[in-house]
Formats: structure tokens, sequence, C-alpha cells
């Protein structure tokens, strides 16, 4: 049996020297062509369509048609743009003549001008024969000029749009004043005065007798918009116009210019400016790319450090979750003032540890945020993978920070960590930033605004909604560049080695969501990239004697974490500066560690010898330290010196904590235990929390985490790019389902029903059918009913048919299947030709 697939035409197309419809063209098309359509257009691929026909129909859609558009580079747009302007059927070289005008032909625009072309009939927005090149109507109702929807090449309709409401009367005294013969119907006036205004000498010698201010008005509407307003008595000039048609009335009280007066004047150019080649990314700016990533490295180590400090913090008193979801722009602030930050990068913290699946709501019943137990896990790496993983889910993920702060559309708050900063075109656009920034030489950067014009090139921005306002996916790059300088993808506006390994082999942004192999091998080498830059963790400090400790570069994980228990964070940098206080000391005793400790930790890991203020802190705190007991009773107090008790009953700081003697050395408070404890510091003392049984309660501060959870999953922008596999079974089940619906079938005795449907076969007709069938060897078209009701249309070369059931090779499915006799409506042999 032959295919169109085989013959490569249609029989349509072949009898009429070019295809006559979309249909007829995609039906001429190989299977390389067609799986291309479904890979650049994935939209028309869910569900599978039924054949050629219905592909062509779903290509034409609204909604399918914007998002092609949508993903066209500039001057693929502006070849679209020109033929909307251009006559249905426009041959090629009058589209070549709209793209370059009088002037001479540029090389460029004639070098590229093809592969526009193309990459518009790829995408089946164009088709036809080179002669008679068709936009599809939906793509031309978008593009071609409107009053609510200006196209952008500026120009305005044509004299026949412009004057299909206008009196015959009015037509014919406008064809008089430009100097053409009267007729006798509007359309041949319509069509004399569109041939006057597209003939050069001619339109060029009635410009000639046009008053001096007349040609002022034509320039300000030549590139647009078209339209302008008159009074009710305009003025001489106006006058002079509006009587030949160079200006055509729109609406009561305005004008517009014709397109084909526009063309005229603009020397037959559609486009005021073109742009057939992308930008260069110039000026580069060098830099040393060995300084370039020392910096990064350095940066990354500080991303790593401030993750781990918001989760630390989190940790042991997490903030609470918004009724709406998120954290609440008081806990923003609150968490900027721990790292040190401003607000907008303490959102991308929270954003990125979220991301990574590091941080999750607890799900109890106040809410809180914490880290998850994948963050203990991630904890466990080495420096250089804790980044990398980071780093990659950075790039995935379509949680957009950069949108904290703002509202949406129904001007609703966006909060950080919130429901609604999910933005499908977030992580293309990221992996294109720094695409584009690959193909610089290493350490090489250039200014934001030479890659947002990069960027607007190949996809051209959409007009924001409001003047001034950009548009999202340039916001995206701006946060894309921002945030890459945060984590130390980049550093000085240059790609990192380590950067430059999160994208792979390839440097162009994939087209499709990286896979969870491909990502795996993405982290594996940004983290081999890391490894040699980052500095040797440190196993000591130098104390000095004014209680502060200096860590000269990083430490080692066991060696910071006590001494982030032991003392505060003074200042960053290089070298951190640590602070030794007696509220830092009892946090160390609180979590169970006794003097010894603290002392023997201290002598261990400092180069200098402890101080001698130091060691009297900590033996002062930890001599005081458990001294008071708090438990609960409403709470209570006790302590073995009954003084001390009588001292602080004396002390009217104690008065909010509402104490009364019960004994000696017990007082009784109706303060909730942690106040207690909270009131009792903050006058000077040192208590400890005791159990009920008596046993001084342990505190950690990393003890809080959620149940298991996994990082949010990235909200896909449109359906998801089809692999080989699907694309090969695709166009097999489209080629097979177009071969059913027209393949010519023999004529069967019964008469055909009035829908142009499958003609009815009874019982017998339909199994003797079949019998025959199976002994030819030649294939049948049936009409089949599925056991929910949904009829199709099926090539089928039957094998056996027994027990009231045919098996046989179904094309259109392309394997082997079996139907109940039943359920086949009617049955008819293949013409001789498709046999």
């Amino acid at each position: 049996m032959t295919t169109p697939r085989e013959t490569g035409s249609s029989g349509g197309a072949a009898r009429g020297g070019g295809p006559r419809t979309l249909a007829e063209e995609l039906r001429a098309r190989p299977d390389g062509a067609l799986a291309g359509l479904l890979r650049a257009r994935p939209d028309l691929l869910n569900p599978v369509p039924g054949d050629l026909t219905q592909l062509a129909s779903r290509a034409g859609t609204r909604a399918s048609v914007v998002r092609a558009l949508e993903r066209l580079n500039r001057f693929v747009l502006q070849t679209a743009e020109a033929l909307a302007v251009a006559p249905d059927s426009c041959p090629y070289g009058t589209l070549a003549a709209l793209m370059t005008g009088d002037a001479p032909e540029d090389p460029r625009i004639a070098e590229v001008l093809p592969g526009a072309v193309a990459a518009l009939r790829e995408q089946a927005l164009i088709w036809g024969t080179e002669d008679r090149l068709r936009l599809v109507r939906t793509a031309r109702e978008l593009l071609a000029p409107s009053p609510s929807h200006p196209s952008p090449t500026g120009l305005g309709p044509t004299v026949a749009e412009a004057t299909a409401g206008m009196s015959p009367g009015r037509v014919q005294q406008i064809i008089a004043a430009a100097g053409l013969p009267g007729t006798h119907d509007p359309v041949s006036a319509v069509a004399a005065l569109t041939a006057l205004f597209e003939d050069r000498v001619r339109m060029a010698a009635l410009l000639a007798q046009a008053p001096r201010e007349a040609s002022a008005v034509l320039d300000r509407l030549l590139w647009g918009p078209p339209y302008g307003t008159v009074t009710a008595d305009p003025a001489s000039h106006l006058r002079w116009l509006l009587d030949r048609g160079l200006l055509l009335p729109a609406t009561p009280g305005s004008v517009l210019l014709p397109r084909e007066v526009a063309l005229h004047l603009r020397g037959g150019r559609a486009h005021r400016t073109l742009e057939p080649v992308a930008p260069e990314l110039e000026p580069a700016i060098p830099h040393s790319a060995h300084t370039v990533d020392a910096a990064a490295a350095g940066q990354a180590f500080t991303a790593l450090t401030t993750v781990e400090e918001l989760l630390a913090a989190w940790g042991s008193d997490g903030p609470l979750v918004l009724r709406a979801g998120g954290l609440s722009v008081r806990d923003l602030k609150r968490t900027a003032t721990l790292l040190d930050a401003t607000e907008s990068a303490a959102a991308f913290w929270a954003e990125l540890a979220y991301a990574a699946g590091l941080l999750a709501s607890d799900g109890e019943v106040d809410e809180r945020y914490a880290p998850t137990p994948a963050y203990d896990d991630w904890l466990r790496l080495p420096a250089e993978q804790r980044w990398a993983r980071l780093a990659t889910a950075w790039l995935a993920t379509t949680r957009t920070a950069g949108l904290a702060g703002g509202r949406d559309a129904k001007s609703r708050p966006l909060n950080t960590l919130g429901p609604d900063l999910d933005r499908s075109p977030a992580p293309e656009v990221r992996h294109r930033v720094l695409a584009l920034l690959a193909t610089l030489p290493p350490g090489t950067s250039v200014s934001p605004e030479t890659l947002l014009a990069r960027l607007h090139w190949e996809r051209p921005p959409r007009t924001p909604a409001e003047p001034g306002a950009e548009d999202l996916r340039t916001l995206l790059a701006r946060w894309a560049l921002t945030e890459a300088e945060l984590l130390g993808v980049t550093n000085r506006g240059a790609l990192s080695g380590p950067g430059r390994a999160l994208l792979g082999p390839e440097d162009a942004a994939p087209a499709h969501p990286l896979s969870d192999a491909e990502a795996g091998a993405c982290t594996v080498r940004a983290a081999a990239a890391l490894a040699p830059l980052l500095p040797e963790p440190l196993d000591h400090i130098l104390l000095q004697a004014d209680l502060t400790a200096v860590a000269p570069g990083p430490l080692k994980r066991p060696l910071a974490q006590m001494l982030s228990v032991l003392a505060d964070v003074e200042s960053k940098g290089g070298a951190t500066v640590y602070r030794f206080t007696p509220a830092s000391v009892r946090r160390a005793l609180d979590a169970g560690r006794t003097a010894a400790d603290l002392k023997a930790f201290l002598t261990g890991h400092s180069r200098t010898p402890v101080p001698q203020p130091l060691a009297y802190l900590v033996d002062d705190v930890a001599r005081r330290h458990g001294h008071l007991r708090v438990g609960a009773a409403s709470s209570y107090l006790r302590c073995d010196d009954d003084a001390v008790l009588a001292e602080i009953l004396a002390d009217r700081r104690s008065a909010p904590l509402r104490l009364r003697r019960l004994a000696p050395t017990v007082l009784a408070a109706q303060a909730a235990p942690d106040e207690l404890l909270e009131g009792l510091r903050a006058m000077g003392y040192a208590p400890a929390a005791e159990s009920a049984e008596g046993d001084v309660v342990v505190t950690r501060a990393d003890a809080r985490r959620t149940p298991p959870r996994t990082a949010p999953a990235p909200v896909p922008e449109g359906p998801p790019v089809p692999d080989e596999t699907l694309l090969g079974a695709a166009v097999r089940a489209i080629r097979a389902g177009d071969m059913a619906s027209t393949a010519e079938r023999k004529p069967v005795a019964a008469p055909a029903p009035a829908d142009g449907g499958l003609p009815r076969t009874t019982s017998a007709e339909t199994l003797a059918t079949m019998q025959a069938a199976v002994m030819t060897g030649s294939a049948v078209w049936i009409g089949y009913v599925n056991a929910e009701g949904a009829a199709s249309q099926r090539v089928i070369a039957p094998v056996r048919v027994e027990g009231g059931f045919v098996t046989g090779y179904d094309h259109t499915a392309d394997e082997v299947r079996t139907y109940p006799l039943h359920r086949i409506t009617g049955v008819a042999e293949l013409a001789d030709e498709h046999a």
C-alpha cells in the first residue's frame, strides 16, 4: 500500500501545482518535517491529532498561533508582520521588496530572509509555494493593522478597507479630485484609486502638487500611528489631502493614512528599521579568568554560610506561616537583620533553601517554617557539593524571589515563600542568560543592557500593561544576573568556571527541562570545577584578650558549629570575628556543656593561649548556671540559697513575674516557665530549666525539623517538549489516521449516509469482507465504536477472523489489535491504487 509518507506529496497538491490548504502542504511534508513542527509547537500534540486535517486545524487556533508567534526572533517576526500587510497570496519577490524597499538590497537581508521564511513554514505559520506565500488566517488577524491592535509596522488599513463604509458618491468625488476618470460602481473606483497610489510615477506627480503643510502632515503619520484628528472645518492643506483620498476618514473627528500611501512615502518598506541579525555582545569587558573564579568561589562559600545561618536560626525558632501562605513582612525584615542583608537578598536565600528542599513548613497547628531532614544530609556533604546542589536547584526552579514585596494582577501582596511566586519562563531565562555569557571568553563580561538587547532580539518582549514598565522576561533576566552574583555563578558580570560547568557541554539553552540524569551530571561537573577553588577548612582559631576570637578562614564543621553556640558573630569577611558574652556562654551551658568542656575545647582549637578574662567569664557563668531551678507549677523557682530568693522578691523588676514564696527555698510564679527563664536572665541571673524529676533540661538549637518533604516541583511553561520516541509514534499515528480518512474506497451495495461517513454494512457483509481480506492479504477501511461510544475510522489488514473477533494490523495505531465484529459499523475495501 502506498502512503503519503512514501510519495512525499498529496494528490490534491500534485494536481493543482501547489497545496490548496495547509493540510495538503502538511500531507506533502516528510516525517522529519512533521516531527520538527510538533517539536517546535508541542501544544499541537496534546492530544495526538487524528489526521493531518485535524493537525492543520489545531495549528490555526488562536492560542496556538499566539504561542508560536511569541517564540519567534525579531527578524522572523518582522517577516511575518510584512506578510500580514502584503496581499494574501504574496510572491517571494513582493515580500523581499517590503523588507528592503527602493533602497539597494541589504546583503544581510538577502542572506537571512530565506531562513526566516523557512522558519515560518516549519512552524506552519505560512504555507504555499514561493510565488504564493500565505500567512495562516489567525496569524494575519493577529498581526494585521487595526485601530484596536496597531501593527509594529506602523501601517494602517488599505484603501479598500478604509472606504468600505463610504458612500459611492463620496468615492467618486475622491477619484475625480485625484484626476481619475469616473466609474460606474464604487468597487472599480476603489480599485482605480488603489492603482494610483501603488503607481510610483503617478503618485509622485500627485504629491508634487501638495501644499508644503500637507507634506508635513503626511510625514507625522508616516511611521505610525497612522491615525490623526481633524476639526469639523479642517485647514486648507488638510482639505486638499482629504479630497484626494491621501487621508481618509476613520471615525468622526479622526482620519487615517492609507497603507498604499504610506508604503509609497516609505519607499516600499514595511518597517522603519530591520534587525536581520542578532546584536553582538559588545563591548566586552575583559577580566582575569583566575580573578573571576577566585572571587566567585569566595562568594559561593558566603552563599553556603548564609543558607546555613538562616536554617540554623529557623531550626530553633522558625517564623510562622501566614494564613494565605508565605512569610510576613515583619519576619522578612527580621531575617534580613539576622543575615545582615537587604530584604530582597533575604527573600532570595529563603526561596533558594525552599527550592532546594532544605526548608518547608512543619504542618503543625501553629504552622512554622523549619529545616527539613534533607538539610541534615546536605550539611554532611563537602562544600563544593552543597554549593552545586544549591546552584542546580536555582537554575531549575520556577520560584521567583524578585516578585516578593510586589502585588499580583488583583493587587494582592506577593509574600516570600508564598504560593504565587512561580513563573514558568524563569528557568529558561536564567539558562539563556548564562548561555550567552558562556559564549564569551572566560573572564569576559558585558553590560546588562547589551545582554538584554540580545535577549529582546531572540524573544521580542510583549508590550507592558503600564507605560514605562518592563515585561516579565526582562525582569527575570535582571533578577537572574543579580542572583547569579549572589550565588557565585558569576562575578563582575562574567561567568565563572563552576557556573560554566552548570550548563553542561552545550552553550545553548535547552529546549526542554533537564532530566534528572542531565541535572545530576551538571551538578557533578560544577562541584568538580569549584572544589580546587575553595580554601581548605581550618581546625583552629585565634583567641584574643578582648573576649573575641578570630577565624582566619572557613572552619571545619564541628568547630564552626560549636563556636556558633559558644560565641556570637561580630563581623564577617575574609576573617570572621566571634565575641564571647555571658549570654553566649550560658547558651553553651544550656546545651549540656560544662565549664571544663568549654575550656578544653578552647584550648584544643586555639593557636593562642586562652586569655585569662575568657577563662574567668566561663567559670563565673558556670558557677551561677543552674543555681536557680525553674520548673512547672504554673511555674516555680527553687534555690538552695534562700537569700538569693529573697533578693529576687525584693527586686522591682520581678513584679511582672508575680512571684510568691512557698517555702524558704521555693518561689511560685504565675508566668510560664519559658517566660520566667527569660525574665530572670534579663535581671542578670543564670537560671536553668529542670524536668519533673529535678534534672537539668538540656536544650539544643537544632532540634526542630519538619517531617520529610520533597522540593517544590517547577511549574512548566506550557506542554513539555516531546522526546524522539513520542514524536516518532505521534507522526506514525497521524499518518495512519490521515490515510484512513483520505483513502479512496470501493463502492458498497448499501447507500452511503448523507453525512459522508462510512457506508454501513450488514453483519454478514462485514464478515464476508473481512474473510476475503484475510485470504488476499489486503487492507480494509472500517468504522469502529468503542465501549465508551466514541467512533473512529481505521485502516486495518486482517490476519484472522474467528469467534466473533477480527485480529489485524491497525495502521492507525501502528500495532496489532483485536476488534469485536459487532462494534464494527461498516467496512469497505480500499481502492486499487491504495491497496
